[in-house]
This record gives C-alpha cells, structure tokens and sequence, in this order.
C-alpha cells in the first residue's frame, strides 16, 4: 500500500470514523478527546508524505505561516459574522503545497483560532469541515489555478458544504442524536449563514489567490520546493 492510499484513507475514512466512534463513546469531555485525536491524524497524511530534504525547514515553514495566517484572518474579522478568510487561505495552501498541507492548515486552523472563539463538540466539525476543504483543493489544484471560474465556483460550493457539515452538528446539539428533522431545520434557519460565507470565499479568492500565488511560485522555484 502506497504512501498516498495512506494518506487518503486516513483523511477520507480514519478520520470521520474517529469523529462517529467518538461522540458515541465518550462521555461529558468527549470532544476534547476526538478534537485531539483528529489534529493527530490530520498531521499523519502530511508526515507520511513529507520527505526530508534541504528544503525542508523552509516548507513546515510556509505550512505554519499559512496556518497561522488562517488563524488571524478569523480573529481580524470576527466581529463581521459569516464573513471570514480562512477556507480561502486553506485553498491556496492546498493548491500550491498539496492536499495533505491543505487539510491539516484546515484542521489545525479551526483548532487553534477556537481558543479564542471558544472550544466544544464544533470544533471537531468544523475541523473536519475546514480540511476536508483543503483536501480537495489540494486534489483540483491544477484546474483551480488554471481558471478563476472555476477557483469561484469551488469557494462558494466549499462555503456551502462548510455550513451542511456544521448544520450536523446542531441537529445533534440537543441530545447527541441525529435527527433529519433538526437538520432540515438547521439547514433552513442557517441559509444567510451559508450564503454569505460562500459569498466571503469568492471575495478572498479572488482577492488573493493570484497575487499569493506568484509570490509561492517564485518562492518554490528558488528553493526547489
């Protein structure tokens, strides 16, 4: 089994398991435990396929700018609800430093910037939310960089699917059950939400993708990353 296989089931099914396993098993403190085990596995498709070479210190380095970036985005702007940067700074890391880098800057951005915003069982969604994001970016890289279109269509759809990942989350909110009704719900009540959000990653992605984007070129090409 190759390193990317690995790297692909831990992302697509290792880690949604954990989080399904997790809030059934656990009790009061349950999230503190599955957000934990989630970050874990989110740096595992990542260091399966990092490859130690002289421009390494350089690339964990523009993982944890971009992270860290991500993280002040969300802060800068938390005062204007559903309008925040982040999946555009995942999506661009994804595209230009591959899609395990995207889900784990996802991941670990949701984690970090909540102990600001305030940690629970959200945070786990929206840890998964946010990689899963940047995962896929990360597999459409090419297409994406090649069309603005189509980088538009992706923000908006991943501002869409952000909002039915967290839409599962408070119609479990009452009892730690599932139920379709409270998702239809939530879903229909959270419609602003959503749209704003997808609106917000259009907005960013075209502000700046491009100019992000030569700067890493030029930056990859000289250290041959």
């Amino acid at each position: 089994m190759n390193k990317r296989l690995i790297s692909y089931l831990i992302v697509l099914v290792g880690i949604p398991a954990v989080i399904a396993l997790g809030f059934t098993v656990f009790a009061e403190v349950k999230y503190i435990y599955v957000a934990l085990a989630v970050a874990a596995l989110s740096l595992a498709p990542f260091l399966i396929r990092f490859e130690k070479k002289d421009h390494s210190v350089t690339y964990l380095l523009l993982i944890a700018v971009f992270t860290a970036l991500s993280v002040i985005g969300r802060l800068a702007f938390s005062a204007v609800q559903a309008f925040k940067p982040v999946t555009a700074v995942v999506v661009i890391a994804a595209m230009y430093f591959g899609p395990e880098a995207g889900f784990l800057v996802g991941s670990l951005s949701a984690l970090l910037s909540n102990f600001y915003f305030g940690q629970g069982p959200w945070t786990v969604f929206q840890m998964a939310a946010w990689g899963l994001v940047g995962f896929l970016a990360g597999l459409l890289a090419e297409k994406l960089k090649q069309s603005l279109v189509l980088l538009s269509v992706y923000g908006a759809l991943s501002g869409m699917a952000y909002s039915l990942m967290l839409d599962v989350w408070h119609a479990m909110y009452a009892d730690g059950l599932f139920s379709w009704g409270r998702y239809v719900t939530a879903v229909t009540t959270s419609v602003w939400f959503t749209v704003m959000y997808a609106i917000s990653n259009v907005v960013f992605l075209l502000l700046l993708a491009r100019p992000i984007g030569k700067k890493l070129d030029r930056i990859k090409t000289k250290y041959g990353i």
